[in-house]
């Protein structure tokens, strides 16, 4: 390792006491659910320190494929922050995330925009335009990175007093108002580690939020529950019918978890429960819902693809929510799809 790398790695890197739980505050489960969680943060940095010293980006190929396939998207998670650091940071270079995700990263596509949204709460909002962005459908999980990082780490305004972004400045060529609702699904996610995989506690924590976020809350805790796991099946089922007019979000959440692992091809035991509880259905199998959904995608209404793609998705699963409607490409959305409050956030 050269000095330089040596250098930004020191600089760059957070340090790993900031993923322990009692740092944090978060609740504490179970000695197997704190140690799950802090090795998903560990691992994280651990992929970010890799990506903060590479000189050229796929250098960090290698180090990156020997984490353990369990916790290995989250390393490519943190790798996609780091190299998003690097493009945002004067003198740091460009395209570092453009050439991760057309190489090793393609296969955590997923993981690596989320990556570049925990980027997005770092840098100052003048370096933004510098970020990656370029698929019009899976950038929006930029946001839902930069959700999740403010529930991290600001975890008093974003999960106690359920702080909601009423607008929101990227991405700059979109005027649907739609940011705040993919923020919300990152904070849902990161509520799942607040409450330390305790599904009890995530639905105490939702109830202080108001109803028209619950669907957005629960789709991301839904991804967090199946993605990183840490619950078991008697606690998924629970969550399942706790969630009751939820429970197709959910499902829609923890497909787009399939659908991320089985790209990655890092498909795991809990994986496996977790899409079996919440979609009926294999890892395999809702992954493939996720993908057919993505057929002739486009803007509905007001609404951007990716919201038609999340609609279609749980449309699937219509069985174990409330009635919804699939959304052909070029179909109108009603008025119930927003709420009130949005429909005034968009004007």
């Amino acid at each position: 390792m050269s000095a330089l790398a040596a250098l930004r790695r020191r600089i760059l890197t957070p340090d790993v006491s900031e993923t322990r739980l009692d740092v944090r505050g978060f609740h504490v489960k179970d000695d197997a659910s704190r140690d799950r969680l802090e090795t998903v943060g560990s691992t994280f940095l651990a992929g970010f320190a890799v990506a903060a010293e590479v000189s050229r980006v796929s250098d960090a190929t290698e180090p990156l494929e020997r984490i353990p396939s369990n916790f290995k998207g989250f390393a490519y998670e943190g790798a996609a922050m780091a190299f998003a650091i690097r493009d945002g940071l004067p003198l740091g270079g460009r395209r570092h995330v453009a050439q991760f995700i057309a190489g090793a990263g393609e296969r955590h596509s997923y993981m690596a925009y989320v990556g570049v949204g925990w980027a997005m709460a770092r840098l100052p909002r003048m370096c933004w335009s510098a970020l990656y962005g370029d698929d019009p459908l899976l950038r929006w999980l930029v946001l839902d990175g930069y959700g999740f990082h403010q529930a991290y780490f600001k975890t008093a305004k974003y999960v106690h007093q359920a702080y909601r972004h009423r607008d929101f400045p990227w991405p700059a060529d979109d005027t649907s108002g739609y940011a705040p609702r993919v923020i919300d699904q990152g904070v849902g996610r990161a509520t799942w580690f607040v409450a330390g995989t305790d599904p009890k506690r995530v639905v105490r924590f939702f109830e202080g939020f108001a109803e028209d976020r619950r669907p957005d809350l629960y789709a991301g805790a839904g991804l967090a529950a199946t993605y990183a796991g840490g619950a078991t099946e008697d606690e998924l089922k629970w969550f399942r019918d706790a969630a009751a007019p939820y429970r197709a979000d959910l499902a829609q959440g923890a497909a787009f978890a399939a659908g991320a692992r089985h790209l990655a091809g890092l498909t795991s035991p809990h994986n496996e429960l977790a899409t079996r509880v919440f979609c009926g259905m294999s890892v395999a199998e809702a992954s493939r819902v996720t993908d057919e959904a993505r057929v002739g995608l486009t803007n509905v209404g007001v609404l951007p693809s990716y919201e038609v793609w999340r609609q279609r998705i749980a449309s699937a699963f219509v069985e174990s929510g409330p009635p919804r409607r699939h959304l052909p490409s070029g179909q109108k959305l009603s008025a119930r799809t927003r709420s009130p409050q949005e429909e005034n956030e968009i004007k």
